[in-house]
């Protein structure tokens, strides 16, 4: 998004708040579903943003729903119910069957239990419930090989089952040279495929494959082309379409870039040799994975405002702060950025060289499109929650959630 796009959105709904772009978020996927063609299928895991939603499902065909809360959701937006692929741990009987009434287009089993929930389910039903068994990859996820395995050597145990194929990921932010991992990872389910086939007499059709490609997120990365991954890997993608119906899914390589988080400069102060800005968010409301406590620093853009931090942003004409050293008319200097809580943890970045942030100012936080909305700890200290808006280009821009405040959620119920 350009500045004026934002700056635009902010005199409009204030601070703190979300903006994604979902105009460009569709663009991208779009991109990304042209790279490994049509027959190669593609999956949204919607914990990445929920907010994202209606975007995602004019450019994807699945979405991938994790919780009983996330398929909540989807009925609420009444998402097509075949589209969704319900997976996730922890899944109790009520919240099969809730799925398995909804119709969702196909579930993940991640235990022996969870084929078991999903069989009685469907017989009380009266349905056939299509399945995708879920291989471990080393974490709490999905079922051993052997118990995959006995899964299909045993599916007359299953009737009201149908056993489709496999769900397969093995984790985010995935960087290695060649995409090696990955490529040894396809080549080992090709494998496990044909050897189903051939020991048991058994077809499996469906691959869901989440490759965990990785995105840039802070300053000195590679942003020249964040596509790059999957362009590497889409060769290889094409190839297993040949084997199995493959449908990618990801989260964070889709929605990263759509995102902007706009906080106001509220106070600033210099103790002694370090000097300070506090702004009117925190990280209850900024996650990047892989940051630890301000050290790393996010792509972020400054917008000078009239030094008063209590004027309406609407009131305000902002303008661009430089930055690289050679544009600036007033003197860089490293600056801490705070945030509202009172914890001496909430370091947004722990030093960052700029011209000095003053009250009222605007600092932008890119790539935030994922996880951060939903992942921050929003209750701390009863701060109140970040307007969310959507922008669909500068003719179409949408509040999709207003302030909340989180007070009552911490409040104990009297009487």
């Amino acid at each position: 998004m350009n500045d004026e796009a934002l700056i635009h959105i902010v005199r409009q709904y204030g601070t703190p708040t979300y903006v994604f772009d979902t105009e460009a978020l569709k663009n991208r996927v779009r991109e990304i579903s042209e790279m490994v063609g049509e027959q190669v299928k593609l999956c949204y895991s919607i914990k990445a943003n929920p907010f994202l939603i209606p975007a995602m499902l004019e450019v994807v065909s699945h979405l991938e729903v994790c919780s009983p809360g996330e398929l909540e959701i989807c009925e609420a937006l009444k998402v097509p119910m075949e589209s969704v692929v319900y997976s996730g741990v922890n899944k109790e009987p009520s919240d099969v069957r809730q799925a398995v009434k909804d119709g969702v287009g196909i579930c993940t089993a991640e235990s022996l239990r969870h084929v078991m929930l999903l069989q009685n389910a469907a017989k009380a039903a009266g349905k056939k419930v299509p399945v995708l068994l879920r291989l471990n990859s080393g974490a709490q996820f999905g079922m051993s090989r052997e118990d995959l395995l006995s899964v299909i050597r045993n599916r007359d145990r299953y009737p009201d089952l149908t056993i489709e194929g496999v769900h397969y990921f093995a984790g985010t932010q995935r960087k290695n040279k060649g995409l090696h991992q990955q490529k040894e990872e396809l080549q080992m389910l090709k494998e496990l495929f044909q050897e189903i086939k051939e020991t048991e007499g058994f077809v499996l059709h469906k691959l869901e494959y989440g490759p965990g490609l990785p995105v840039p997120l802070f300053e000195g990365a590679d942003f020249s082309d964040t596509l790059g991954p999957m362009r590497e890997l889409a060769p290889v993608l094409q190839e297993v379409s040949q084997w199995a119906e493959l449908t990618v899914e990801a989260g964070r390589f889709f929605a990263t870039e759509c995102g902007y988080y706009v906080t106001k400069v509220v106070d600033s102060k210099r103790v002694e040799n370090k000097k300070y800005c506090i702004v009117d968010g925190g990280i209850n409301h900024v996650n990047y994975l892989g940051q630890i406590m301000g050290m790393k620093l996010p792509v972020i853009r400054h917008f000078r405002g009239n030094g008063d931090p209590d004027a309406e942003t609407s009131d305000v004409s902002y303008r661009t702060v430089c930055d690289t050293e050679k544009n600036c008319q007033e003197p860089r200097e490293d600056w801490a950025i705070c945030g509202s809580l009172c914890t001496t943890n909430d370091d947004l970045v722990r030093s960052r060289t700029m011209e000095e942030p003053l009250p009222g100012d605007l600092l932008v936080f890119e790539n935030i499109g994922a996880y951060s909305v939903t992942e921050g700890i929003y209750l701390f200290l009863s701060r109140k929650m970040p307007r969310i808006v959507l922008y669909n280009g500068i003719s179409d821009i949408r509040l999709a959630r207003d302030f909340v405040d989180t007070s009552r959620l911490n409040t104990i119920q009297l009487g």
